[in-house]
């Protein structure tokens, strides 16, 4: 796992430089997404199960955390860490009990944490971790933090010195349960759900504080069906490796899934994680099987496909049977799916993604999922 850590020449497959983005902080990568969970040994199991990650890391009794236990699973460059409490009114708790399972720390490998809070919290972000300097015999690492919207926070890390499985206070995961990967590679982009006109703030915050450009704007007109609507900003970094689009609700005759999401999340944070793959096929297919519900694409959909995109190199009845949605730009094409929640409130998601050149978002393909998730909606009595 030492390549994850030193090795700088991320196999993105998606870098462009951004030279509107203000660079005075320079992101290598994703480091890890922190999911809190209701109880972290299951939520675990279900991830090397049905995503196909693979056991790398651990933090709990047994290594003297005594308030909180943490998994950490790997696949190809995506670290998960997922965290339980196990103090009855520890911030953990408040937060899953008022937000269920959900994202709480976006961590962000840089080359200097201080830095990295010095420059954004001068810039206006709140503080949520002061710098800290973490060791152990592996050497060290320093972490500092910042909020953002809602409940969510960012994490800085800076792990050139450090040589260890992951940070210090964890210990190899060592499992005889490792199911194959499912040929998930890395982190495309993760959304963000807002309120009503917070979009334009985030988006500016995104801008100011940690020098990000607007790669794209979606209005209304853009992202709408009979019934719903929302506007979304996508944000990127300058070398394009870090991408938060970030939604907001729109006027509409239904509640939109953005009004859906915050009702139950009971406040603004991460939708969907947009994981990559080079052979969504493949990927999907085995995800299908191990159990994980991916939303429904009426038949319909893949009739006009071939007139709206062109050729393409993948089999379009296999994309069919799959429910795999397929957009093209300027550039090349996408193809895309969304599983349906991943935890009983309708809240995070998951999106498989595979682009063939194309540096978009699926816009051609917002109609169908739309029309698919309304329809989840209606079966849940929230639309």
């Amino acid at each position: 796992m030492n390549d994850l850590k030193q090795v700088k020449n991320f196999d993105y497959g998606l870098e462009k430089i951004f030279p509107e983005a203000k660079d005075f902080l320079p992101i290598n990568g994703t480091d890890y997404v922190e999911i809190y969970v209701g109880n972290a040994k299951q939520s675990a199991h279900y991830y090397k199960t049905a995503f196909g990650f693979q056991s790398l890391a651990y933090s709990g009794l047994e290594t003297g955390s005594k308030n909180k236990t943490s998994y950490v699973l790997v696949q190809d460059k995506i670290r998960l860490v997922l965290t339980s409490s196990m103090e009855p009114d520890s911030e953990i708790n408040k937060h899953l009990a008022t937000h269920g399972d959900g994202v709480k720390v976006i961590a962000l490998w840089v080359d200097d944490a201080t830095k990295a809070f010095e420059e954004t919290t001068k810039r206006g972000a709140k503080p949520y971790l002061q710098p800290i300097k973490e060791e152990d015999e592996n050497g060290y690492v320093v972490r500092s933090g910042i909020h953002t919207y809602g409940d969510t926070v960012h994490i800085f890390v800076e792990r050139n010195e450090y040589k260890g499985i992951f940070l210090p206070g964890y210990e190899k995961w060592e499992s005889t349960y490792n199911p194959e990967p499912t040929g998930l590679r890395y982190i495309d982009h993760m959304v963000g759900n807002v309120g009503w006109d917070e979009m334009n703030t985030w988006a500016e915050f995104y801008q100011n504080v940690m020098g990000f450009a607007n790669l794209i704007t979606f209005d209304d007109k853009d992202i709408s069906t009979q019934y719903t609507a929302l506007m979304s900003k996508v944000m990127t970094n300058g070398n394009g490796r870090i991408k938060f689009p970030i939604n907001e609700p729109a006027e509409g005759i239904k509640k939109s899934q953005i009004e859906e999401y915050i009702d139950f999340y009971k406040g603004a944070g991460c939708q969907h994680i947009a994981v990559a793959t080079n052979d969504i096929v493949h990927t999907v297919r085995e995800m299908t099987e191990r159990g994980v519900e991916f939303l429904y694409v009426p038949g319909t959909y893949y009739d006009t496909v071939g007139d709206r995109v062109g050729n393409i190199e993948e089999d379009l009845r296999k994309l069919k049977d799959l429910g795999i949605m397929v957009d093209r730009d300027d550039e090349g094409y996408l193809l895309q799916i969304f599983t349906k929640p991943v935890e009983d409130r309708p809240t995070m998601f998951f999106e498989i993604i595979q682009r063939k050149g194309a540096q978009s978002f699926g816009k051609g393909n917002f109609q169908a999922l739309f029309e698919s998730i309304e329809a989840e909606q209606a079966k849940r009595g929230t639309l």
